[in-house]
């Protein structure tokens, strides 16, 4: 049963986010069918069972109320790596989280702040290597200019990174407006 996650969708059927993929719990679904928040768009083969009443699982469900987008997005160091797409803005590479790092273009002690236009991604091996130095004096300068991105940004860069596990009834509501091939 903890295999059947809902997709949630807002009222517009456009996911809440991509990155993470906003998904409830099959308890959490249920609980919001019964309390009429949500409606049902499609279900798994699997039931749960009562004693007076039997109910396919949820596996995409939109709420019944808009809920609007924030109109800037957070910064937090995962914004950071999404709008970076996860590389080193030095190099190149994707070296994975856990070495991924942020490092300030302009360094801290030199006057540069903790704000979007002045952080990026970067590798630990690019990070040690620029130290506490401007890019001019090391030669290291970002591959893409840091900005702030849009939640539009953010939510394009996060559809490049499905989630481990993609139910076939969620295809159709995380990809709608992907470029249809020709055929």
């Amino acid at each position: 049963m903890n295999d059947c996650p809902a997709l949630v969708l807002n009222a517009d059927f456009r996911p809440l986010s991509y990155f993470p993929l906003s998904l409830w719990s099959w308890q959490d679904a249920v609980k919001a069918v019964f309390l009429e928040r949500v409606n049902i768009i499609s279900e798994y083969e699997r039931e749960v069972r009562s004693p007076g009443l039997s109910m396919r699982l949820p596996s995409v469900i939109a709420l019944k109320r808009y809920i609007p987008m924030s109109r800037r997005p957070a910064f937090t160091r995962f914004n950071v790596f999404l709008r970076d797409r996860f590389e080193c803005q030095y190099c190149g590479t994707a070296p994975g989280t856990p070495e991924l790092t942020f490092d300030h273009v302009v360094p801290r002690s030199r006057g540069g702040r903790t704000s979007w236009v002045n952080v990026v991604s970067a590798c630990t091996v690019c990070n040690l290597r620029k130290g506490n130095r401007l890019p001019r004096e090391c030669g290291l300068h970002p591959r893409r200019a840091p900005v702030e991105p849009s939640n539009a940004l953010l939510q394009q860069h996060g559809r490049a990174f499905p989630p481990n596990y993609l139910h076939d009834s969620w295809r159709d509501f995380l990809y709608w407006d992907s470029e249809l091939e020709a055929g």
